[in-house]
């Protein structure tokens, strides 16, 4: 994304781009925003987030960015902007050369090319939409849905505007792909062409650049993109005679395999499913100093890390998310209900009592359709295996071995546990940032 025309668009919020990633946060004021508001203070703590996940994975920060965009949401946003969710997206380079996106609130990501458009809206997920997708043929845009949550289209044609680096007033940015700018001069070219005839070949000169801070980066060349089905067997294939047995190797969080792109009206019914049963269930807890319900023998706010007073008495409080679920490809899920985990669990008698179903793609045939059960028990997380033909194991945070567990017995996890199931590894992480001061 780094070398590619970012392209805003008219609007009243605020976008900028930044170590090659772009981010858009939502400005609900009626005035123009300003360095003072909220939307652009956000802006400027989400940039040096970003600006400093490029820098410990410049190759493809994008797993980085969502959990630390994740902790910013626990930690900072309550902060910034008191009472008034900040509706926000990023969009950055994953591992593998594909697009990382992170979607919070009223903002929608629409990936366009080939005659094929697909949208991720972030007003549909319980919490945050966090994906990897191939880069398409036309681009990629970011968008603030509008009052009545209607998003605009990305054009055919790129135009010339082109966000180096720095802040913009604008209602979204289009990231176009390489592909873009050859198409986009031939139609001109061929419009030129039907109103008349050309009397001197030219060549089509590069789009001007209107908010340059930086040099023009440095076209570099790029190889051409292979399907997705000769990436996943040309991977294998490599791979096979490397490979380790899971079972013994060292976990790698933040793989370049990403699971294929879940089924689009399937990932909305998650969504939704997830936000209608989110945040209700209610448990015994202490409140920090920002009134944030906590873990009541944490000595620090689940939410925000704050410390808690321990001697205060224990009331109703509804229960936060209590930690998040981490794929070995980056993707993260935040641990705000019962969940059942599988290879197909959404038509699982789990799913049919209400468990929320999470799709995990895995080709090694170790994984049962619907495989194991992530259950929130009072303020514990805890993986039940659901007599799967393979089983289901857990490492310990510090431990080489994993432990393989008795089929539909409750194993509390802590913060570092790994899981696996199948060929598939995920790390159960607390939600709240490291305690105050860390």
């Amino acid at each position: 994304m780094k070398d590619r025309q970012v392209e805003v668009v008219a609007g009243n919020h605020a976008v900028a781009r930044v170590a090659g990633a772009v981010l858009v946060v939502a400005h609900r004021g009626r005035d123009k925003p300003t360095e003072d508001a909220p939307a652009v203070i956000a802006l400027e703590s989400l940039a040096e987030l970003v600006r400093a996940a490029v820098e410990q994975q410049p190759n493809g920060p994008g797993a980085l960015v969502a959990r630390e965009a994740t902790r910013w949401l626990m930690k900072h946003a309550e902060q910034i902007s008191p009472g008034v969710p900040i509706d926000f997206g990023i969009l950055s380079t994953a591992e593998n050369g594909g697009v990382a996106i992170f979607l919070h609130g009223a903002v929608t990501a629409v990936l366009a090319g080939d005659g094929r458009v697909e949208r991720y809206r972030g007003s549909d997920a319980a919490f945050t939409v966090d994906r990897v997708a191939s880069v398409p043929a036309l681009g990629v845009a970011l968008f603030i849905d509008d009052d009545k949550g209607g998003v605009p289209e990305i054009p055919e044609r790129r135009g010339i505007g082109w966000l180096v680096e720095g802040i913009a007033q604008a209602g979204g940015a289009i990231v176009w792909s390489d592909g873009a700018r050859s198409r986009s001069a031939q139609a001109a070219r061929q419009d030129t062409a039907e109103q008349r005839a050309p009397q001197h070949h030219r060549t089509p000169a590069a789009p001007l650049p209107t908010a340059r801070i930086d040099p023009e980066p440095r076209q570099r060349p790029r190889p051409e993109p292979q399907p997705a089905e000769t990436q996943a067997s040309t991977s294998m294939l490599d791979s096979v005679a490397d490979q380790p047995d899971p079972h013994e190797a060292d976990t790698q969080i933040g793989g370049t395999n990403p699971a294929p792109q879940p089924d689009p009206d399937l990932q909305r019914r998650l969504e939704a499913t997830a936000k209608a049963t989110a945040l209700t269930v209610k448990v015994m807890g202490f409140k920090c100093a920002r009134a944030h319900p906590s873990d009541p023998r944490a000595a620090f706010c689940t939410v925000c890390g704050m410390p808690v007073d321990q001697t205060q008495a224990l009331i109703e409080v509804v229960r936060p998310p209590l930690g998040m679920l981490i794929l070995d490809d980056g993707m993260t899920y935040m641990l705000a209900a019962d969940a059942v985990l599988g290879r197909d669990p959404e038509h699982s008698e789990a799913a049919q009592r209400g468990l929320i179903p999470l799709k995990v793609e895995d080709n090694s045939g170790g994984m049962s359709r619907a495989h194991a059960e992530i259950r929130l028990i009072n303020w514990d997380v805890a993986v039940v295996d659901r007599g799967s033909t393979n089983g289901t194991r857990t490492r310990p945070p510090g431990f080489r071995d994993w432990i393989r567990l008795n089929p539909n017995q409750p194993m509390i996890l802590v913060p570092g546990t790994e899981v696996m199931l199948g060929n598939r590894v995920l790390r159960f992480e607390p939600a709240a940032p490291p305690p105050f001061g860390g």
